[in-house]
């Protein structure tokens, strides 16, 4: 592949293989990520889940715990990245009463060579599995949805913000 049909999918070199990239060489900037998504339920398990008497526990608590333990172990997780040394992350729930839906949105921060939207977008991920494992015996047909970046800072692309 020649310098005018490269990809410019960065983790691919030039015969096409997949390889970790390079940020040997990048500045380190502030970096901060912050995702969102959703977990919608039957009245009957939203009703549990706010009141923080599902027979598994706190969900929120847990799902909470949970959304920060994945964000650090990206690396493990995702083929290529890079491990982080993450050093602010936030798990935050809004209950929307109307549809019986959880909001998910997580916040990952850090000063690096590399971005944190897979740790934010992994962080509501897991967050949003561990609602789906705590409540499951009482709804199977829950449903996650909406997984996406909603915002990022730093590094050589700059800010992004969601449009939508």
């Amino acid at each position: 592949m020649d310098s005018e049909t490269k990809s410019p999918l960065s983790h691919f070199d030039e015969s096409g293989n997949a390889h970790m990239v390079d940020v040997g060489a990048k500045g380190e900037t502030n970096r901060k990520a912050y995702a969102a998504g959703s977990i919608s339920m039957n009245p009957e398990a939203y009703r549990l889940v706010k009141a923080g008497t599902m027979a598994k526990g706190d969900v929120l608590g847990v799902a909470r715990i949970a959304g920060l333990m994945a964000a650090k172990k990206v690396d493990e997780l995702i083929p290529l990245a890079h491990p982080l040394l993450i050093t602010s992350s936030t798990i935050d729930f809004e209950l929307m009463d109307e549809s019986y839906t959880v909001n998910i949105f997580a916040t990952v921060g850090m000063t690096g060579k590399t971005g944190v939207e897979m740790e934010a977008l992994t962080a509501v991920s897991i967050s949003a599995l561990t609602i789906y494992d705590m409540c499951k015996a009482v709804d199977k047909s829950m449903k996650i949805s909406d997984i996406r970046l909603l915002k990022k800072t730093g590094g050589k692309s700059g800010i992004f913000i969601r449009k939508d």
